[in-house]
């Protein structure tokens, strides 16, 4: 047990009963800083201390998907890092790739506060933010300085932390013109992201999960694909909520568009599994709060949904897997069921920054017992 578990998560969560959204708007403005000032003297020094604490190299945890080197599977998830305002530190909190977002083409507060909660009792989050950010030419402008200031540093030449942008659609955007809305938000950040992702499945923008229908995401995919002149890899995040034939359409829409992966999954509107009646903040049923529980609850049917995934393709489509990873067991987990990749939020809030760390080892070991040389081999071996 390190100290963020046994000292740090008591105090903050049951001790000060911290505000989840301030707390979160607290720590992103401390790494907003690191990442901004991290060639002065303290932000060097401070740089270097994280490496070496939470940072963690070695070659068999390397991939290349889509011509895109990650120097390991783990990834910061979509949601933490809306704007990208902390994008140059996350590699030195040993993550191999963070995916910046959910940003939209217009900028928007998103949805009345109190929108975050912790469900302690699950080890799980309600959300209910509403894809609150400054939008996309915010988004584009900083990474655009963020780029021009890479160019300046030679290490960043070798193991450079991927980054992913999650697009979404701007809530005054009427669904009919969701097509339009992700193209130009695509157009403004193309050139800025590793890879991109269409978010059709957030529960909390009115109407978004209806976008997941063939018949819609198909003009989204014809919209962006039209506008990919670099060949960007695209992917797709789903619901955990689809049913499998639902699944199975937006699979054969990838491969029809030449898609580049699924990320499954986002929260789940489920409250069945959930220990928590009520939410403290609120006085009011978890039944009755609107919003999508991420964590230890989504494990197991996130996990379902990869393996259906890899069956279904035969391993031919990547698969990024996110929900409820807090161990080197559930990362194991989910890459023997096929993914070849994996992201973490709400494990990350609830273990600490040696989580990436611990779970990297806990892979390495993994290997070693099963004679295995590179992590690639793992994906998907576990799915039969």
């Amino acid at each position: 047990m390190d100290i963020y578990q046994s000292t740090i998560r008591p105090i903050l969560f049951s001790g000060l009963k911290t505000d989840p959204e301030w707390l979160h708007n607290r720590t992103l403005a401390l790494l907003s800083w690191l990442s901004s000032n991290q060639e002065s003297t303290l932000g060097h020094w401070v740089k270097g201390q994280l490496q070496q604490r939470f940072c963690l190299n070695d070659g068999r945890l390397e991939q290349t998907l889509w011509g895109v080197n990650f120097p390991n599977p783990m990834g910061l998830a979509a949601g933490f890092d809306k704007d990208g305002v902390a994008a140059g530190i996350w590699g030195s909190l040993g993550f191999g790739f963070a995916e910046l977002g959910t940003v939209t083409f217009h900028g928007q507060p998103g949805n009345p506060r109190p929108r975050l909660f912790r469900l302690v009792e699950d080890k799980a989050a309600l959300n209910r933010m509403g894809f609150n950010n400054l939008g996309a030419i915010a988004m584009a402008a900083r990474l655009e300085q963020l780029k021009v200031n890479r160019l300046q540093v030679e290490q960043l030449k070798v193991n450079r932390l991927q980054v992913g942008i999650n697009l979404g659609k701007s809530k005054v955007t009427p669904l009919a013109e969701a097509a339009d809305d992700y193209r130009s938000s695509f157009g403004l950040l193309r050139e800025l992201g590793d890879y991109f992702v269409v978010n059709v499945s957030s529960p909390n923008t009115p109407g978004l999960r209806s976008l997941q229908d063939a018949s819609q995401l198909s003009l989204i995919l014809d919209a962006l694909q039209q506008e990919n002149v670099s060949q960007k890899p695209i992917l797709v995040k789903i619901a955990p909520d689809l049913e499998w034939n639902a699944i199975a359409d937006v699979l054969e829409l990838a491969q029809s568009y030449g898609l580049a992966g699924i990320i499954a999954t986002n929260t789940t509107i489920r409250r069945d599994l959930l220990k928590t009646q009520r939410i403290a903040a609120t006085g009011k049923p978890v039944t009755e709060e609107a919003g999508g529980i991420s964590g230890a609850p989504l494990r197991q049917r996130s996990t379902e949904v990869i393996r259906f995934i890899w069956q279904e393709t035969q391993g031919t489509l990547p698969i990024i897997g996110v929900g409820g990873i807090f161990t080197a067991e559930d990362a194991w987990e989910k890459i023997t069921a096929g993914a070849s990749l994996i992201q973490v939020y709400t494990g990350w809030i609830y273990n600490g920054p040696w989580m990436v760390r611990q779970i990297l080892q806990g892979l390495l070991q993994k290997l070693e017992e099963r004679g295995m040389s590179s992590i690639s081999e793992a994906v998907g071996s576990g799915s039969g």
